[in-house]
């Protein structure tokens, strides 16, 4: 009997170390190495004024993906680019109205970005008759041909109140639907009126006017493929001019195209066994660059968007370097995100390891705001969710160490601000990689100026960055690879 009961005794404690063992195996060995203090240093340098915004396309982006590799390297990152470089580069192609352009309104020229906005690059010659039409109701007569200008009409529905960006929304849907319109009767062209919203939101608009569009290498432009009629804004004050019998406008606008080299920056740690197979950690590195001042501030810093995922995969590399997963950890800096995705559209396409090897995706984008105790994990719920295995590690993952109330309203794909398809973990999703993506969501200074270091709050910082590490070490250790949803 006594033997017995020591047998029974030594099975309990055999089954009590297993389950302590499993238990570490998915604790993250390596929370302390990650640093308030780093994270602090790293934000306040990569999102100074010194690096101008990083806007893509630019020496500054280049100069942020360079520190970004210097910063990898001097934590003992490999590196994991193309040739044996941390680093991937590929064209980015550029479309823009040339400054160069004038216009003119009986006889008055009016400047270019300042009184007046091409809405897209197109190639314009104009030299005639003003139709002025008081509604969209005077569309009956026949203006094919003719230069029209109206009042800007408000679009239907209007962007939903509390939207981001909602003046940039709200005259991107008018122009686009106007065009439509216009286009179809075979309008020459359209000239619209600033009304009261456009006006106060024109100087950031018209920025981005100003830019044109952005495009991977090869790709068409989105305003080719379309019949070339412009439409021109111009400022409220010019609206009684083009309402004169016998008004007049000329027009002479280039478009021009350039191909600038954009980059990707990708680091890796080996893990202990299965080294072939990846985990991969995914943010930008670029943002909006130097734009039209805010209360006399020009530089769009991007702290949060997204310096704060930047820094925190510095952090994640620092814990992987001192405690390897048994998998190995890859860390994808995207650029030209800001561009339309591009960097991980390019990254998705091009892999610098085997695609089959990367078995999962863990993007992050602005994780410095908000209530210190809320966040939102995207790609959790149906339909955007491809992996429940992925989507359970991360709920487990915070669990275990962070403890945010995780918002999951901005997964459904009745959202308004239709979130989950604009960062970089949506190529990969496409691609059939499973993928989420770490977020505490928007805040009123999301693409402006006030995006700056000063305002992160450095102590959700941490507990995002150890979120997400604490994720991808489970991903690391799992004995399956991570499935995707059927």
């Amino acid at each position: 009997m006594k033997k017995y009961f020591i047998l029974l005794a030594f099975a309990g404690l055999t089954t009590q170390l297993s389950a302590q063992t499993k238990s570490n195996a998915n604790t993250p060995p390596a929370l302390s190495a990650i640093k308030e203090a780093d994270l602090r240093k790293d934000i306040f340098e990569i999102a100074g004024d010194s690096f101008r915004g990083r806007r893509a396309g630019t020496p500054d982006e280049f100069r942020a993906a360079a520190w970004v590799a210097q910063r990898a390297q001097q934590i003992g990152l490999k590196p994991a680019g193309d040739d044996g470089t941390y680093f991937q580069f590929y064209n980015i192609q550029r479309t823009r109205t040339s400054d160069n352009g004038t216009f003119s309104i009986n006889g008055q020229a009016l400047n270019l970005w300042k009184n007046i906005w091409p809405t897209t690059p197109v190639d314009t010659r104009l030299d005639g008759n003003v139709v002025w039409l008081s509604s969209l109701a005077d569309t009956s007569a026949d203006i094919r041909g003719k230069i029209v200008a109206l009042n800007m009409v408000a679009p239907k529905p209007l962007p939903a109140v509390g939207m981001s960006l909602w003046g940039f929304r709200y005259i991107s849907s008018a122009t686009r639907q106007l065009s439509i319109v216009f286009r179809n009767k075979g309008a020459a062209a359209v000239i619209l009126v600033a009304d009261d919203i456009t006006e106060g939101s024109i100087a950031f608009v018209g920025h981005q006017y100003n830019e044109g569009t952005y495009v991977l290498e090869g790709t068409p432009s989105p305003v080719r493929g379309q019949r070339a009629m412009p439409v021109i804004i111009v400022g409220k004050s010019f609206g009684t001019a083009l309402q004169q019998t016998g008004a007049t406008v000329k027009a002479n606008f280039a478009v021009e195209r350039f191909l600038y080299p954009s980059v990707n920056v990708i680091a890796k740690a080996e893990g202990t066994l299965l080294k072939d197979e990846y985990v991969l950690y995914s943010g930008h590195h670029d943002h909006d660059g130097v734009g039209v001042p805010v209360a006399q501030d020009s530089i769009w810093n991007g702290a949060d968007d997204n310096a704060s995922v930047t820094v925190a995969m510095l952090a994640i590399g620092r814990a992987w370097i001192t405690k390897p997963g048994k998998r190995s950890a890859l860390f994808v800096w995207h650029g030209a995100e800001e561009r339309g995705l591009i960097g991980s559209r390019f990254y998705a396409a091009h892999p610098t390891v085997k695609k089959e090897s990367i078995i999962a995706v863990l993007n992050g984008d602005m994780i410095g705001r908000n209530a210190p105790d809320s966040a939102a994990l995207l790609g959790a719920v149906a339909p955007h969710r491809n992996s429940t295995t992925l989507v359970n590690m991360a709920l487990q993952a915070n669990t275990q160490l962070t403890h945010f109330k995780i918002d999951s309203s901005w997964d459904d794909p009745k959202h308004p601000e239709n979130w989950y398809f604009r960062s970089d973990h949506v190529p990969y999703a496409q691609a059939g990689i499973p993928a989420i993506f770490f977020t505490t969501l928007l805040h009123a200074d999301y693409h402006t100026p006030r995006d700056e270091p000063q305002r992160i709050d450095i102590i959700k910082l941490a507990k995002m960055t150890k979120w997400i590490y604490g994720t991808g070490w489970l991903v690391s250790q799992a004995d399956q690879k991570v499935a995707v949803d059927k």
